[in-house]
């Protein structure tokens, strides 16, 4: 592995994974032939399917699952705290698990994520899914479903699922 990239021992690789410089990657699992683009964090316990691509500068937290096919743009932000703080009631930094729950959020299988696009935690963005280009998601995005705005609001039904 490059100089350039933080690769932790406790990563699970797929076959044929393509990885860009500038990356860090720790405790997380990352199917076949998936893309990662540079500048990309992807934390322990998230995991990225098959044949998926990561574009740069992408923050995939702690409890994101994403299947396969799924296509994320640049920038793309994933949120895993609902009510995030600093410190505690006592003034201390904040523990999780002890002052903080992960919370998680699923990308199904063909989804696609426009650049810039924050997606909140407990979230499910559907099958072949489309979310606009700066969009926030706050609430479940339906199956072939387009959204976009903030917050993301439903544009349309998708025709036809993407690939069919």
């Amino acid at each position: 592995m490059s100089e350039y990239c933080c690769i932790a021992p406790d990563v699970k690789l797929g076959t044929n994974v393509k990885l860009s410089k500038f990356i860090n990657l720790y405790g997380c699992e990352v199917g076949d032939n998936t893309k990662i683009g540079a500048f990309v964090e992807i934390q322990k316990n998230a995991k990225v399917g098959n044949n998926c691509k990561i574009s740069s500068h992408t923050f995939i937290c702690e409890g994101v699952t994403i299947e396969d096919g799924v296509f994320i743009g640049h920038e793309v932000a994933f949120i895993n705290d609902i009510y995030p703080r600093a410190t505690a009631g006592s003034g201390e930094l904040q523990e999780q698990g002890q002052d903080w729950s992960v919370e998680t959020t699923l990308v199904k299988k063909g989804a696609s994520i426009g650049s810039g696009a924050t997606i909140l935690a407990r979230v499910t963005i559907g099958e072949n899914a489309m979310v606009g280009a700066g969009a926030v998601v706050t609430r479940d995005v339906p199956d072939n479903t387009i959204v976009a705005g903030n917050p993301a609001r439903v544009l349309r039904k998708i025709a036809q699922a993407a690939g069919a």
